[in-house]
């Protein structure tokens, strides 16, 4: 995912949850064809960190498949789960104010931290590596992405029916204290129509203080911009960064409905955006014009959005979708080609989340990372590897996991401190707890 640096054969070696080098060239496995070494010590031909020859705790031969950066879902909603299927087909705001908020309130911190279990199960199977959650009762979510060894980026989520900028301070020191947790935050807000503009200035002045960015549901609806218009006379965007939200920065969930104005302030502020083509599609919002934004240098990432609207976590569809629509809107086949559309579902994700040592495979990096089966039939022939995985790749092709140096999931095997029959059996009695 470097720049200029194409597919290799070679090993890669970790120790202490980083990446110590990278080896181009035959390793010394049985097959040549690329290697994980873990820990300490060193591969045939190599030392380690301290200098010396000793053996690594494990060294996985990758046998021809690919290892990459793992995915980075940079949208999401992960105790969602239980809402997954359960009101479909509707119009958002009946959705969302009828169905959803409904239902969330009557979750518990213990319903949140089984639910995020279940979504992290999830997501490994996909690939992805981190994730950028927003949801309330953190704390709980926290204490479920730590047992199960998951990085997860927490978003503000406050809005007029809960939260407070005093513990939106409070959550963004404690989980930025520690540089080696796998949790962090970022400031954010749930959207401008759920939030009045009182709480949107002190949000403002919090992103001031520390001179850090705002993430924020933003322009997914044409009703949402219109509205938006009649209370402030300006689009989201406009009214938003009028307000002092933007000016470290930011990130955009959605951005489905823009007017030029709001193209000029995106690129001024150095704002990100998240497209989550699969959602939006599904609650008929529309489609986020990715090209335009990618020929503007605007930088984009892409997440599935929650399992309620999605209503699967899985990132291979979501890179298909983010090509395919853009070819078809701009009838262009060669809109958004594949390689732009990895970095979007890696690197992109990776920068856009605050998390800029997890997003290539570079010495000194996360050991977040990836194997893809390359020996299955949807990856035959190897013409183009990149091409290989958005157009025709899929979840099945999901080998291994490993976060922070740390395999959490092969080759079907979750290895996250609890058994999936355990995780199910609390979500099912959540589900019908809550829902009936």
């Amino acid at each position: 995912m470097e720049d200029g640096r194409k597919i290799f054969h070679g090993e890669i070696g970790i120790e202490d949850g980083k990446i110590i080098y990278v080896k181009e060239g035959q390793s010394g496995n049985s097959t040549g064809e690329g290697a994980l070494c873990g820990r300490e010590g060193g591969c045939p031909g190599m030392r380690n960190a301290q200098g010396t020859g000793a053996a690594w705790d494990e060294e996985i031969d990758a046998k021809g498949n690919l290892i990459m950066p793992g995915f980075k879902n940079a949208h999401t909603h992960s105790p969602m789960t239980f809402l997954r299927s359960y009101a479909d087909d509707m119009k958002l705001q009946e959705w969302l104010f009828d169905k959803v908020f409904p239902a969330e309130a009557k979750l518990t911190g213990d319903d949140i931290y089984w639910l995020t279990k279940l979504a992290v199960m999830e997501y490994l199977t996909s690939g992805t590596t981190a994730v950028f959650d927003m949801y309330k009762l953190k704390k709980d979510s926290a204490r479920a992405a730590e047992e199960t060894g998951f990085r997860m980026v927490f978003c503000g989520d406050m809005n007029d029916f809960g939260g407070t900028v005093e513990e939106m301070e409070q959550d963004y020191l404690a989980y930025n204290k520690d540089p080696d947790s796998l949790l962090s935050y970022q400031i954010g807000f749930h959207a401008e129509y759920t939030t009045s503009r009182e709480h949107m200035e002190q949000i403002a002045a919090l992103a001031g203080k520390y001179e850090a960015p705002v993430c924020v549901h933003c322009s997914e609806t044409k009703k949402e911009v219109e509205e938006c218009r009649e209370r402030s006379g300006m689009t989201p965007v406009a009214y938003m960064d009028f307000l002092g939200l933007f000016h470290n920065g930011g990130c955009l969930f959605h951005g489905v409905h823009m007017d030029d104005g709001d193209f000029d302030i995106i690129k001024k502020r150095g704002i990100s955006v998240v497209t989550n083509p699969a959602s939006n599609l599904k609650l008929a919002s529309g489609i986020a014009p990715v090209k335009r934004y990618l020929d503007m240098g605007i930088p984009v990432a892409i997440g599935t959005d929650g399992p309620a609207s999605n209503n699967c976590l899985d990132m291979f569809r979501e890179m298909f979708l983010v090509t395919g629509l853009q070819k078809v809107v701009c009838d262009d086949p060669e809109a958004v080609p594949a390689m732009d559309v990895l970095k979007m579902s890696a690197v992109n994700g990776a920068h856009a989340m605050g998390l800029t040592d997890c997003d290539t495979l570079a010495e000194g990096k996360r050991a977040d990372l990836i194997m893809l089966d390359l020996m299955q039939p949807n990856m035959q022939p190897l013409h183009n590897i990149e091409k290989n995985i958005v157009y025709s790749g899929s979840k099945q092709n999901v080998k291994m996991t490993v976060i922070n140096g740390k395999v959490v999931y092969r080759d079907g095997e979750f290895f996250i401190g609890e058994s999936p029959e355990t995780i199910y059996r609390n979500a099912d009695r959540i589900s019908e707890r809550i829902l009936g």
